[in-house]
């Protein structure tokens, strides 16, 4: 295997300054000093004191149509244990019926019974993820009702018409919106604000939530998720709820409701995330995008600069995702099929300092259609990790491919726990390969080439030697994969291509 090779010491760092200065380059790599410490002052690699893991717990992850005893299991058994810090459910209200993984997102009624599980079942598994350490995020569909023209019942046996819920909502008392643009009352422009608004989302029936009536049931039905323990909600379609009118209804939850509203950034569209800003936060889609096409162009260190602009939501409101269940059925972000490019941008968005992550994790498929394995009367039938795996398994549809436990992306959630909100202190390139480090409790290099990478990469770690938590688990200090070695401020690592390593405070070798 062919091997590109570098070597950077704090002499040669300096020669690259000033040869940068003088606007001749002829070296192959380059970083920068002054490596800012802890406590706000400056020393150089291998000079800081020895940190302890931060605890940040500031990872989530979305477990799609992961059945409530599922999602409790995992928690007590994986997610807590790995560090994340909360876990995103489907939505908990009854739905109509079909086998479709949409069917989740058209309410009949606001009971908490769906295929996912009983009221009880939900309620226990939310005690479950809070004596793991995990939070948890339900999806809020508080936009819309059903997309059905014709009567039916509901998963709890709700009976309702598309614009009609008995003891919910009527047509005739003014509760949805109608707005009169073409035949069908659908958005057929995107760049007009009534429209997307007042008009439906594919025949969905649109709440008409700027009146008191809507926003007391509203009100009425995340405050009871509330009293059952959720720590916040995820507004979905939140971009066709007027701000005003979320705001009206976010004003009178508990105190403490974390929130998050799904406003999807279009070019030229008057509605933007911005918008929700004042409301809690909100998902930055355009992240996923972008580092989409730079990881597939291979511009990793170009990536790790996604959110310093304008153009994106401040860091303290954006939530960011590689995919959700949304882009991955529409291909606009990557997914997991496309592996180890897929590994790379999970790396980028626990590494770098941008945003709240958000893992996803759902079920094979190939049509976009599907939802998840469901058994004779419609339920889901609990989620089972396959025994291997990570981007070399080839799953078969309706397989849980259970992303969050891959080694690569579970061992950069530790990672990112480790080094909690430290800044980036460090950063070193060489042809395709690129190292950042965070304060002083992380390394993480990234290799977007086609050949290995063999370096001695500039780290503010104290000297030892560390297990590379990309390849694995560190299981009392005995490493997955080989241990690196840290001297000097110097650390001595081999990268593969398309992968990375990652080095922190809480996995040291050889413990």
């Amino acid at each position: 295997m062919q091997r590109c090779t570098a070597r950077i010491t704090r002499r040669s760092r300096n020669a690259v300054v000033a040869l940068l200065t003088a606007a001749v380059v002829t070296v192959g790599a380059a970083c920068t000093t002054g490596v800012p410490a802890p406590g706000g002052t400056s020393t150089s690699p291998g000079q800081v004191p020895a940190a302890a893991p931060a605890g940040a717990r500031d990872v989530g992850v979305q477990l799609f149509q992961w059945t409530w005893d599922a999602i409790a299991t995992e928690c007590t058994d994986h997610l807590g244990p790995a560090g994340y810090g909360w876990v995103l459910t489907s939505p908990p209200q009854e739905h109509v019926l079909g086998s479709q993984w949409w069917t989740a997102y058209q309410p009949v009624s606001y009971r908490i019974e769906s295929r996912l599980g009983t009221r009880a079942q939900f309620g226990a598994m939310i005690a479950a993820c809070h004596a793991a350490g995990v939070d948890v995020v339900a999806d809020a569909v508080i936009n819309h009702m059903t997309g059905k023209d014709a009567p039916g019942t509901g998963w709890a046996g709700s009976t309702y018409t598309h614009y009609d819920y008995p003891g919910i909502w009527s047509d005739a008392a003014g509760d949805f919106h109608h707005c009169g643009v073409g035949p069908s009352d659908d958005i057929s422009n995107y760049r007009d604000a009534y429209q997307v608004q007042n008009c439906e989302l594919s025949n969905l029936a649109d709440l008409a939530t700027g009146t008191k009536h809507v926003q007391d049931g509203l009100v009425a039905y995340l405050t009871d998720l509330r009293s059952l323990g959720v720590d916040g909600f995820r507004i979905d379609a939140a971009k066709h709820i007027p701000a005003e009118d979320l705001a009206a209804v976010v004003a009178r939850l508990p105190a403490g409701t974390r929130i998050v509203s799904e406003v999807i950034r279009g070019s030229g569209e008057p509605i933007t995330p911005e918008q929700y800003a004042a409301i809690g936060d909100v998902l930055e889609f355009a992240w996923g995008k972008d580092v989409t096409g730079m990881v597939r162009g291979g511009s990793l260190r170009l990536a790790a600069g996604l959110g310093a602009g304008s153009t994106y939501l401040p860091s303290d409101k954006a939530w960011i995702f590689v995919e959700n269940h949304d882009t991955e059925r529409g291909r606009a972000t990557l997914g997991y099929k496309d592996g180890a490019d897929y590994v790379l941008a999970n790396v980028l968005m626990l590494a770098t300092g941008y945003g709240r992550p958000i893992v996803y994790s759902g079920y094979a498929f190939s049509d976009r259609d599907a939802g998840p394995v469901q058994g004779a009367a419609g339920k889901v039938v609990d989620a089972a990790c396959p025994a291997a795996v990570g981007p070399q398994v080839a799953y078969t549809d309706g397989e849980w491919v259970c992303q969050h436990r891959w080694a690569a992306i579970e061992g950069m959630v530790g990672w990112r726990d480790a080094v909690g909100g430290d800044l980036v202190s460090d950063r070193w390139q060489h042809g395709d390969a690129f190292a950042l480090s965070r304060g002083a409790r992380g390394l993480v290099v990234l290799n977007g080439g086609d050949v290995e990478v063999a370096a001695q990469v500039p780290t503010t770690l104290s000297d030892g030697s560390y297990c590379d938590v990309v390849a694995g688990p560190a299981v009392e200090g005995r490493c997955t994969g080989g241990p690196v070695t840290v001297r000097g401020g110097i650390a001595d690592v081999r990268v593969a291509p398309h992968t990375a390593l990652a080095l922190h405070v809480g996995a040291p070798a050889g413990v």
